[in-house]
């Protein structure tokens, strides 16, 4: 299994060589958060994941009480302006909150913000979630898109996975002393996951 963390700005600056040299494989990195927030990190992740010859990941923290398609173009916009996708990188979708909306709702705003990430990057997102929040609806017809389950409780590569998804993809197994995910599979696997042309422009 492939070895992974997660960061935002709660982190601060984050040395990407120090983890690449202890056998980080693979990142994701908070881009934006609703409709206008922009991590202040997330332009010196992008790159310093990338200078590491990390697999990178962007994601975005979702507001369901938004717009989907405002959400995804503001969130595509600041992974341009950091650098742009390069061929296998990782876009997900992190699914956590429900703004006090019915799962309805929320998971109506996942779909919609997955089909216009895909069609505008051409990249399948993944969807980080939690067991509870899942079981509880809001992930409904989300099942065609790679899980990122965050299961602390849970052994290291083997967490509940609730409906809608029968597999897991990605296991974040803890948080100390930073995210820490594993990736069932090889980095091939894994950059086939993200996006597929050449470069973004």
């Amino acid at each position: 299994m492939l070895r992974g963390i997660d960061v935002s700005n709660w982190q601060g600056a984050v040395d990407w060589d120090h983890h690449a040299n202890n056998g980080i494989s693979f990142a994701f990195a908070k881009a934006t958060e609703g409709g206008t927030f922009t991590d202040r990190w997330f332009t010196r992740n992008w790159v310093g994941m990338r200078e590491s010859w990390l697999v990178c990941g962007a994601y975005h923290f979702a507001r369901p009480a938004g717009d989907p398609e405002i959400q995804a173009g503001h969130f595509l916009r600041a992974v341009r302006r950091a650098g742009g996708l390069h061929r296998g990188d990782l876009l997900a979708l992190d699914l956590e909150t429900n703004d006090h909306l019915p799962a309805r709702r929320v998971s109506d705003f996942a779909r919609r913000w997955c089909q216009t990430v895909t069609a505008l990057a051409g990249v399948r997102p993944v969807i980080y979630t939690f067991l509870g929040f899942a079981l509880n609806g809001n992930c409904a017809g989300l099942e065609e898109y790679p899980l990122w389950i965050s299961a602390p409780d849970d052994p290291r590569g083997r967490p509940d996975v609730p409906v809608p998804w029968q597999r897991w993809t990605i296991h974040q197994h803890t948080s100390i002393p930073v995210d820490r995910n594993v990736f069932r599979g090889t980095r091939a696997d894994l950059t086939s996951l993200g996006y597929r042309r050449g470069r973004d422009a």
